[in-house]
């Protein structure tokens, strides 16, 4: 693992009105800080502003602010963020360290709160919670894209095949033209050097010979003109044929393709906007509940000096029959609170209770809000696949409509043709009679010498453009056949970025799973808990509901072994683990996540709070053991755990 290419300076830090803070500036260096103090001193506060400059919106607003900054400063970078408060609710402005916080808060802002380091109390989904910074959708998206390409270049080599194929019999073809066209041209030399010798032995005035010239040009010229007039009747039926079949295989095609009317469209449309809204209603009940949760454990946690006077003089107005002052009750060692809302006194674990409630109720919108992205998901490719089938159908027309266009003109074209052709055979026949009249017994042999000469040329002729034609065709067939490298080469890097897209998801898992696995064995070593021989992570598929769908889905199974004094091992259940090895564990899982996505190479940062549950010797060891993977690690501790930490490290005792 290498941390983030940023530089590892000291980091300043200056908050103003951020949960209980008035205002404070505090340094520290690179390493481990310790943030040391008994409770209600503000370290988780700091914690947060440290969140909030970084990029998170995780952090609160103090009570009785309108606005509240904090500015960081790496260096010579500096890093701003305001909340404000408005209308009832904070929101957040300014430059932060990060422009999408979802890794940092899933894996390393390890507050009470955080998901990952709740999800192994809890027993929540542990796969689905690793792999939710992934776009999955987007993963599906890109390898629809790749497959596409895929197809179209298996269907370019395929095509260059088949033209390859073709080369043999275009070769062996201009083979024979040229061959053919040798033989003509020779037999058309000793015809012209028959009509010479024939020539001299007849007496022909010029001007008779001229004529009878003349007009046998004439009527090759003319057999020439009917001979391509055959040939461009013969292409333009074969074109009409071909365009004939289209159509009907297009016809077909329409008739067998559904018909999704745009009211279908409509309709899913309304659906997707209706979940939708209701998603960003669960959206807003989320966020209001995280703000009252996140209150309610910092308030759990200290009251601020501000919220004391005020609810002293609400407990003077409201109980004076009580004989100790609300400052005592605050702040003394029993489990009761004095309730923020009315100022009255209650037991702790009340308030907690109802805390725990609201986090079960945040749980379960999250529920709601992920079954409602499943079926926005499934309605979004239904409506994705009515507007293809329409766009397709709009295709088919259009293509119908130019065949129909396109066989028309050629229909009109080939009576055109047909015409030519009648007046050309016509026209030769007339040529042939007046040649006759020229001819004389005694020129006889001549004229027949001269008609087949005429021949021999026109043949020539269509021999030599036959030639061309076959020569250019092979010439392209070549020049196509010599892209295969490029294609094959292109094709090769789809398939590797294929192979690459279908296993990230499945390298992911599998890099969590031995992440968290070798990252727990070594900490349970370190630690050394009684009877707790293992705890480790194993990779299942299952097959589960996502919304109307039945889909396979990798499942992460948690197991715990535990040993006897004599020395026998056993499966045990997370519920079973003491509060410090369940802490323990979650926070390995948080870091399995840190390392797997990487995240420390967007924020060298890991925060620690709430560690009370692991006795001091261990927060040391543990402290030691997650400051090997990020640039900076800051936990606020108590003054007897921070005692355990090394001394070497730094320390921040007032805030």
């Amino acid at each position: 693992m290498e941390l983030s290419d940023k530089a590892l300076n000291q980091v300043d830090l200056s908050v103003q009105n951020i949960g209980g803070i008035d205002q404070t500036e505090v340094s520290f260096s690179p390493g481990v800080t310790a943030l040391t103090g008994r409770n209600a001193t503000n370290r988780t506060s700091l914690l947060q502003a440290i969140m909030a400059a970084l990029g998170s919106d995780q952090s609160s607003l103090k009570g009785d602010a309108e606005e509240g900054t904090v500015e960081m400063t790496i260096g010579d970078k500096s890093y701003t963020r305001t909340l404000t408060r408005q209308n009832g609710t904070v929101v957040t402005s300014g430059d932060p360290y990060l422009a999408d916080p979802e890794l940092a808060d899933l894996f390393a802002f390890l507050l009470e709160s955080n998901e990952a380091r709740r999800a192994v109390a809890r027993g929540d989904d542990l796969r689905d919670l690793i792999m939710r910074p992934i776009d999955t959708d987007a993963i599906q998206a890109e390898i629809e894209q790749l497959r596409d390409e895929k197809r179209r270049l298996d269907d370019e080599l395929d095509e260059l095949d088949s033209l390859k194929d073709e080369l043999p019999g275009l070769e062996e073809k201009r083979t024979k033209l040229r061959t053919e066209i040798e033989e003509k041209q020779d037999e058309l030399a000793e015809k012209e050097a028959e009509l010479e010798d024939a020539d001299a032995d007849v007496g022909e005035s010029k001007s008779e010979k001229a004529a009878l010239e003349e007009k046998l040009d004439e009527l090759s010229d003319t057999r020439s003109r009917l001979e391509d007039i055959r040939y461009n009747i013969s292409t333009e039926e074969e074109s009409i044929e071909a365009l004939r079949d289209e159509v009907s295989s297009l016809e077909d095609e329409q008739a067998d393709d559904s018909d999704a009317s745009e009211t279908d469209v409509s309709m899913i449309t309304e659906q997707i906007q209706q979940r939708r809204d209701e998603k960003q209603r669960l959206d807003s009940t989320m966020a209001e509940l995280q703000t009252i949760i996140q209150f309610n454990e910092e308030m759990l946690e200290g009251t601020s000096p501000e919220l004391l006077s005020a609810l002293r003089d609400g407990e003077h107005g409201g109980h004076a029959e009580s004989n100790e002052s609300l400052t005592d009750q605050l702040v003394s060692d029993t489990e009761t609170v004095v309730c923020w809302t009315c100022g009255t006194e209650v037991e702790k674990s009340s308030i907690e209770g109802t805390v725990e409630r609201l986090h079960e109720l945040r749980r379960e919108k999250h529920a709601e809000r992920s079954s409602l992205e499943s079926e926005i998901s499934e309605l979004r490719d239904e409506k994705q696949e009515l507007e293809e089938a329409q766009r397709q159908r709009e295709r088919t027309e259009q293509r119908l409509d130019q065949l129909e266009s396109e066989l028309e003109d050629r229909e009109a074209r080939l009576d055109d043709l047909r015409g030519t052709r009648t007046e050309l055979t016509e026209e030769i026949e007339d040529l042939e009679g007046r040649v006759e009249e020229l001819e004389q017994e005694e020129y006889s042999d001549v004229l027949a010498l001269h008609k087949e000469a005429n021949q021999l040329e026109f043949e020539l002729g269509r021999l030599e453009s036959d030639l061309d034609d076959v020569e250019a065709e092979i010439e392209e067939i070549e020049a196509q056949v010599g892209e295969r490298e490029r294609i094959e080469e292109r094709r090769e890097d789809v398939r590797e970025e294929l192979a690459d897209l279908r296993t990230r998801i499945d390298r992911t898992e599998a890099e969590a799973v031995e992440q968290f696995n070798e990252h727990m064995e070594t900490v349970l070593d370190l630690l050394d808990y009684a009877n707790l021989e293992r705890i480790w992570i194993d990779r299942t598929e299952r097959n589960v509901r996502e919304g109307r769908r039945k889909v396979t889905k990798s499942v992460f199974n948690l197991h715990v072994i535990r040993s006897t004094e004599s020395g026998t091992t056993y499966e045990d259940t997370i519920d079973h683990l003491s509060e410090s090895e369940r802490e323990v564990t979650g926070l390995v899982f948080a870091l399995a996540g840190y390392l797997v996505h990487e995240v420390y190479e967007y924020v060298p940062f890991i925060l620690l709070d709430s560690l009370e549950a692991i006795d001091s010797d261990r927060i040391g060891t543990l402290i030691e053991y997650f400051s090997e993977y990020a640039g900076y690690l800051v936990a606020a501790l108590l003054p007897e755990d921070a005692a355990a930490v090394d001394e070497r490290h730094e320390r921040v005792t007032e805030i």
